[in-house]
Order: C-alpha cells, then sequence, then structure tokens
C-alpha cells in the first residue's frame, strides 16, 4: 500500500498552471488600453471646440501646429518646406491620402490656412480639420 502512493507522487504532472499567464496576459491588455490613446496624438494641441463626424479612413496622416507654432508629421518636427516636399513623396505613393490638420486654436488663422494651401500644392485633396467635441 505505502508502494502504491509512492509511485503516484513521484508520477510527473501533465497539466501547466494557467492561471499567472492569464494574470500577465491582462495587466499587459489594461497597460496598453491606457497607453494607445497617449501615443495616438504624442504633439500637445488644443485643437478649437466644434461638434463634427468622426474620420471613417483609417488611411491618413497627422500634420499638428503647437501653441508654439511648430510643425510636426505625426511626431516628427517639420518646416512649411519640408511638410510639402514630404507630402508630394507621400502623394505619389498614395494619391487618396487623407490628411488631418491638427492646429492649437491659438495659433493664427492664416498660419492654419498656409498648411492647407502646402498640402494643396503638395498634391492632396483631401484635408480635414481636426477640432475637439464641444460641452454641452
Amino acid at each position: 500500500m505505502a508502494r502504491a502512493r509512492r509511485h503516484e507522487t513521484l508520477r510527473p504532472r501533465s497539466e501547466i498552471d494557467m492561471t499567472p499567464l492569464m494574470d500577465l496576459t491582462f495587466l499587459l491588455l489594461i497597460v496598453f488600453m491606457i497607453a494607445a490613446p497617449l501615443l495616438e496624438y504624442a504633439v500637445d494641441v488644443s485643437p478649437p471646440r466644434m461638434d463634427a463626424r468622426q474620420p471613417e479612413d483609417e488611411k491618413n496622416l497627422v500634420v499638428s501646429m503647437n501653441a508654439e507654432g511648430r510643425l510636426f508629421v505625426g511626431k516628427e518636427p517639420v518646416t512649411l518646406g519640408e511638410l510639402r516636399l514630404r507630402l508630394a513623396a507621400l502623394c505619389r505613393d498614395e494619391p487618396d491620402l487623407a490628411v488631418f490638420i491638427r492646429a492649437d486654436e491659438n495659433r493664427p488663422y492664416g498660419e492654419v490656412i498656409a498648411i492647407m494651401r502646402t498640402v494643396r500644392k503638395a498634391g492632396l485633396e483631401n484635408v480635414s480639420l481636426v477640432t475637439q467635441a464641444e460641452d454641452d
């Protein structure tokens, strides 16, 4: 009888404890859920408030102008001339690319129009302005 118990205790387990793996999976999911919105707009800009519909197309490029008037394509700073060259190159590859302009609400109207003019001169026609939702 003692011999039978000894064989049971020495037999290897073929099961894996999944609890630590599930804990890790949920922890990573929570971290990415919190970090993803922060990575979307890396440049600190406060666009003006206005109710508008959300863009439907996922294929787009965000051009941002911060409160100091510096331009960014995604997270990378550019000048107006560099922006035109970069957009012209993108236009050759993807002619239906949508360009979203995010400008700080305190920037002069003429500067935002200059960005729009540069986008048009680069050959891209789909240009939109990004705003924040209005408070009721």
